[in-house]
């Protein structure tokens, strides 16, 4: 990224202007749920989230306007003063001059909580962006045909480009509890594979596409994992338009929804990888109606 463009406030490194503008169209996808940021710093990266700090949410950043924008050159203790109390808390998650990953509580902050949507995190490691798009293509059609699933959980599906690899949403028409995700939507050595979903979506995967596919958490070299883990209340994901950093220095991608069609398309990743922040921007309402 270069000076000058929509991550370079007033030619300093400030990522608050772009998110507060990709926020109308998350209005909807993040209602509700608490926001997070990842903020990096030189050698290391701290959270700010709802669990331990005041919760901030996506309706929160309509108090960023050009006068909030026009203190960002200054350190917050020596503007406090002028700015209100959302304001400040907006500041306090997306402080300037940072590098700053965009994340959300996917079903909301603390345990136990009920889950309206179903998170599925398809973790390439070495293997190919394109072989995570294969993946990912023939995940969603696994679970489009798999009657047993779809008999018990009625869903809209949402995909997204992370900016190095795919997430997959299953948007829930009526919440579930936790102990529906323990027995059909988790993994593990001791699962009942013929109960658990993941499990079997996985060896589906890996057997329709040829490329090695397991259900778990732990990444692995060997294989695309299939992690449904951030389901749960208190677990995070990564916001639509997001920025994704590679090396706590370099922006090497951007966060976007993608239909069905597009990941038909073998030229996909080429035009994803190539993606800014500024065409995210100006095909929001495009990407708002994928949400």
């Amino acid at each position: 990224m270069k000076e000058g463009d929509i991550l370079h406030l007033n030619g300093e490194l400030d990522v608050l202007d772009y998110y507060s503008k990709t926020a109308s169209a998350l209005a909807d996808f993040l209602k509700d749920k608490e926001i997070a940021s990842k903020v990096h710093l030189p050698n290391f990266f701290f959270l700010k989230r709802g669990s331990k700090e005041k919760p901030l949410f996506i309706d929160d950043f309509s108090v960023v306007d050009s006068k909030m924008l026009s203190f960002r050159k200054n350190h917050l203790k020596d503007i406090r003063k002028k700015l209100n109390e959302k304001q400040e808390l907006v500041w306090e998650y997306f402080p300037p001059r940072k590098l700053i990953q965009f994340f959300y509580a996917t079903n909301g902050e603390g345990v136990g909580k009920p889950i309206e949507r179903i998170f599925i995190d398809i973790d390439r490691r070495k293997h190919s962006a394109e072989d995570a798009r294969k993946v990912c293509l023939e995940l969603i059609n696994v679970i489009k045909n798999d009657r047993e699933f779809n008999k018990l959980l009625r869903y809209r599906t949402v995909v997204l480009w992370t900016g190095a690899s795919f997430h997959v949403y299953l948007l829930l028409k009526k919440k579930i509890d936790l102990r529906f995700y323990n027995k059909y939507l988790s993994y593990g050595s001791g699962k009942n594979k013929t109960e658990s979903f993941i499990m079997k979506w996985a060896g589906l995967v890996e057997k329709n596409t040829g490329i090695p596919c397991r259900a778990g958490h732990v990444k692995s070299d060997n294989f695309i994992v299939l992690d449904s883990s951030n389901t749960p209340s208190g677990k995070l994901a990564r916001a639509p338009f997001s920025l994704h950093i590679r090396d706590g220095k370099t922006v090497d991608g951007v966060c976007v929804p993608v239909s069905a069609d597009e990941l038909s398309d073998k030229n996909l990743i080429k035009r994803l990888q190539k993606l800014s922040p500024e065409e995210v921007l100006r095909d929001l309402k495009k990407y708002k109606k994928l949400l």
